[in-house]
Order: structure tokens, then C-alpha cells, then sequence
């Protein structure tokens, strides 16, 4: 069987003893952590609730992909607490800032976008999730909803339901340390924040599906990144159930 660029990737990226290479970081290079739009007006967002919520356990059990909504709206409520546990911070130790979900090396490489279409008191449009001060920066109000759907592979689920996730990496957070075998690290990264968000969404009584099959380029247009120094990743889509 002919080997295709999956496979060359696979066999490049791995680690073998003795070949790990040497050197220290480069910590003047370092990128940095958090991407902001000091520009863009930032919508404020309830403090996520934590105290109560479906057994963990209850809701692991009860996840399914969902692809079809209502139309009921969801509520500035929903939306914060869907986006801590997708990637909140959850404790600071010697400066750092710990995140719901794990990433290698602590680096957090992704950013995580909303398409907001159907959100009590938030105009529809893209947002960007400014963790630090769990806000929403927001990039442009509008009706995405066809735009949102076209990039995710023209799935219409994106369009009908309340609120379109996007996540992005920034590669070089990664690569400064990890090199190639970045690359595998954050694509792991993505798929704990989705994970994390899909358990969130059952706890609410929410559906939620998980989307890796779009058009690259069509989603980094919709979010405005370059898809080169930042590209987008996966997506899901959030919405009330029917």
C-alpha cells in the first residue's frame, strides 16, 4: 500500500530512545500565552456555576451526539459554563494558570471561538474566548449561520443550532518546546476541551455534536486567522435537543 502524508507524519513524529535530541529551551522565543483583541468590545459573562449539576457519572452514560435542535434560546448561563468547562481556569500555582482540560506541558496551545447564533442578551456573531477574564471578545455581529454550516463540511446541524464552538491552535506555543511532535500533542489537547464540553452540555440538558470534518480554510476565513501561524482544528456544535 502506497504511503500517504498521515503516514509520513506518524513515523516522523515519533520519539526513540537516544534521539530525543538535546539543547535547553529558548525562553526568550517563547510565544506568547494568550491571544487577545484589545481592540474588539468585550462582552462580560456570568461566573460559572459549580456547585451543582448531573453526577458525573450520569452523564458520561447519557452522552450522544446530537444533530438536531429546537428553537429555544439558551441563556448567557449556559454559554459561561460551557466555556469554563471547555477551557476555564480552575487554580493558579507559582503564576500559572491551570485549565479545565489538560494540555502538554501546560502550553495551551488552542483558542477556542464561538459562533453565537440564538444567545439571550448577545448579539449574534463570532467571539473570541478571552480565558484570563472568561469574556467574550467579540470580532463581528452578524447572521453566520450559513457560514457556519458551508465550513462545517455544509452540515446543517451547524446552522440550526444555539452556539458553534471553534477550536484553533497556535502552533508555535507548542512547537517552541515539542517541535513536530507538537502537532500530536495539540490535536490531543482538542479532543479533551471537546470532551470536557460534550459532558458540560449533557449536565445542562443540552446536545451537542463534535465536528472534525470541515473546510480548513472556509473556517479560518469565518474567524479571521491566517491558518498557517494559527488554523482551525475541530468544532462542535451546541444546542437544546429535540
Amino acid at each position: 500500500m502506497k504511503k500517504g502524508i498521515g503516514d509520513a507524519f506518524q513515523e516522523g513524529t515519533k520519539y526513540q530512545r537516544g534521539r530525543l535530541g538535546a539543547g535547553g529551551l529558548d525562553w526568550e522565543r517563547r510565544p506568547a500565552p494568550y491571544k487577545s483583541y484589545p481592540d474588539s468590545p468585550l462582552i462580560e459573562l456570568p461566573t460559572p456555576g459549580t456547585g451543582s449539576g448531573m453526577p458525573l457519572w450520569e452523564a458520561i452514560d447519557r452522552r450522544r451526539s446530537r444533530r438536531q435542535f429546537g428553537n429555544a434560546s439558551l441563556s448567557p448561563e449556559h454559554l459561561s459554563r460551557l466555556l469554563w468547562a471547555a477551557q476555564g481556569i480552575t487554580a493558579q500555582n507559582r503564576g500559572g494558570l491551570f485549565r479545565s482540560a489538560p494540555s502538554a506541558g501546560a502550553l495551551y496551545p488552542v483558542e477556542t471561538y464561538v459562533v453565537v447564533h440564538d444567545v439571550d442578551t448577545i448579539d449574534s456573531g463570532v467571539y473570541h474566548y478571552a480565558v484570563r477574564t472568561h469574556a467574550l471578545e467579540q470580532i463581528k455581529t452578524g447572521n453566520f449561520r450559513d457560514a457556519a454550516a458551508r465550513g462545517a463540511l455544509d452540515q446543517p446541524m451547524a446552522a440550526s443550532g444555539n452556539i458553534v464552538f471553534i477550536w484553533t491552535a497556535i502552533f508555535e506555543r507548542a512547537k517552541w518546546k515539542y517541535r513536530q511532535r507538537a502537532y500530536r500533542y495539540i490535536y490531543l489537547d482538542a479532543g479533551h476541551i471537546a470532551e470536557n464540553l460534550a459532558l458540560a452540555a449533557v449536565s445542562l440538558n443540552l446536545g451537542s455534536c463534535q465536528i472534525a470534518a470541515l473546510y480548513d480554510e472556509e473556517v479560518d476565513s469565518l474567524l479571521g486567522i491566517d491558518g498557517v501561524n494559527e488554523g482551525t482544528l475541530y468544532m462542535s456544535v451546541v444546542g437544546r435537543p429535540l
